[in-house]
């Protein structure tokens, strides 16, 4: 499906393992070579302020918001840039989402998660190149900000996260915990190829 939009490069994975931090870095990097880039935050927050369960807690009604809500954001984003930054893309909520369940020891109803995987799945094809964070349990829960203190539920995330993205078969590539350099460079490299016409595949 051809789709006239921008350079959309999105991260995802458990919290606390570096996804805003790459982003910054990425955004400085690219914005030095004057490209115009658009940043979709994380709706995690978001979801919180208004009253919606988040992390363990997380429901199909939360995921669903989460979802289109950040496509409906990315949406809003092509308007404006030449690459598009996205802090979580959705089959992160869909990771999530199954970790809490999996946390709670419930089982999904299968047509509310049906309809989540078909969102997840037609969305996913606009993302040019994916990044999954990998997770360090020796690296301890960032306090810039308030998080979640929950180790289990962490690792439950991060294993949910990487499963949805292989279920799915949705290419990706891993951003190491011990260091962003090599995928920043790798990133940027491919970005400025891809604004160029250069077909290089993630």
């Amino acid at each position: 499906m051809n789709v006239e939009r921008p350079v959309t490069v999105a991260v995802l994975g458990t919290h606390s393992t570096g996804k805003s931090t790459f982003l910054a870095r990425l955004a400085h990097e690219l914005r030095r070579q004057d490209i115009q880039v658009a940043t979709v935050a994380d709706l995690g927050e978001q979801a919180q302020r208004i009253g919606l369960p988040i992390l363990f807690n997380h429901t199909y009604a939360s995921t669903l918001w989460i979802i289109t809500r950040g496509i409906s954001n990315e949406l809003e984003a092509w308007l404006h840039a030449d690459v598009v930054l996205v802090d979580r893309a959705v089959p992160d909520a869909l990771g999530y989402y199954r970790a809490a369940l999996a946390y709670r020891h419930e089982r999904p109803d299968p047509a509310a998660l049906s309809s989540l995987e078909s969102l997840v799945e037609a969305h996913s094809l606009h993302y040019d190149l994916m990044l999954r964070t990998t997770l360090d349990p020796e690296i301890p829960i960032g306090d810039n900000k308030e998080r979640d203190s929950n180790s289990d539920f962490r690792v439950l995330a991060d294993h949910y996260v990487n499963r949805v993205l292989h279920e799915m078969r949705l290419p990706h590539e891993l951003l190491p915990a011990d260091g962003h350099d090599h995928a920043l460079a790798r990133t940027v490299a491919f970005t400025t190829a891809r604004l160029s016409g250069l077909q290089v595949g993630p």
